[in-house]
């Protein structure tokens, strides 16, 4: 079955949803990401993408003490990026009880340094990110456009054992019409040996379902869920039949 993976956003403490790169019109949904966190898992939930805003505006960790208390307080498998740029930044997550890292910014300027991540951390803990606007490759919390193509961005890494690839269409973030069903194929029929997690537009439990028949490994959301397009009970059915 396709992992569902809620994403929790933290930006000043608290659980936000923006616009991509618009950091100061952060909307908040909710005040506590533990008890936000606990809910998810109390649904049958195994996994979650906690993003520390804070540290991916100011380049180092913010937010480790959230991840603890999150994975001190739950037995989510956590995914957690911002901020990570050195081995300090891995050691801090993985110290403070992440199961897998996400990277970007590394991944895109220092090509060579991300990849020996992956065979000192190992290829299942670290996870590509490989967010994109018209199918470029976007870094530093969604603010940076580059003039790096995705799929060669992906194939670099798949050649370097790469296992696990997060992509955001960030023309879908937050719009609610879809997520990218045609990147999502292409990237699956370009690299069939990778573990693509999708992100972004998803509406419902039917996106979800449509993601996992064209071969998605994992999909992140949010918006759907905090404007109650997705309702945990449907989700935790889902998981339950599958089981």
């Amino acid at each position: 079955m396709i992992q569902i993976i809620p994403s929790i956003t933290i930006y000043k403490g608290k659980c936000v949803k923006m616009a991509p790169g618009d950091f100061e019109n952060a909307e908040v949904f909710d005040n506590d990401p533990i008890e936000l966190a606990q809910s998810f898992e109390d649904h049958g939930i195994k996994r979650l993408q906690l993003v520390d805003l804070d540290g991916a505006k100011r380049g180092r960790v913010v937010n480790h003490n959230i991840l603890r208390m999150i994975t001190s307080y739950t037995n989510l498998a956590v995914d957690f990026s911002g901020g990570i740029l050195t081995d300090s930044d891995v050691r801090i997550a993985f110290e403070n009880g992440a199961k897998y890292i996400t990277a970007d910014n590394v991944a895109a300027n220092e090509r060579n340094f991300f990849a020996s991540w992956v065979v000192s951390y190992g290829r299942e803990k670290i996870v590509l990110s490989g967010d994109a606007r018209d199918g470029k490759i976007v870094t530093h919390g969604w603010q940076k456009k580059t003039d790096i193509d995705l799929m060669e961005f992906l194939g670099y890494f798949v050649e370097r054992g790469i296992k696990y690839v997060k992509c955001t269409d960030l023309n879908q973030v937050g719009q609610m019409q879809g997520p990218a069903f045609d990147l999502y194929k292409n990237i699956l029929e370009t690299y069939p040996d990778i573990y693509l997690l999708a992100s972004g537009g998803v509406r419902s439990i039917d996106d979800i379902i449509k993601l996992e028949e064209i071969g998605v490994h994992g999909v992140m959301f949010s918006t759907a869920y905090y404007q109650g397009k997705i309702d945990l009970k449907d989700l935790e059915k889902m998981i339950v039949q599958a089981s």
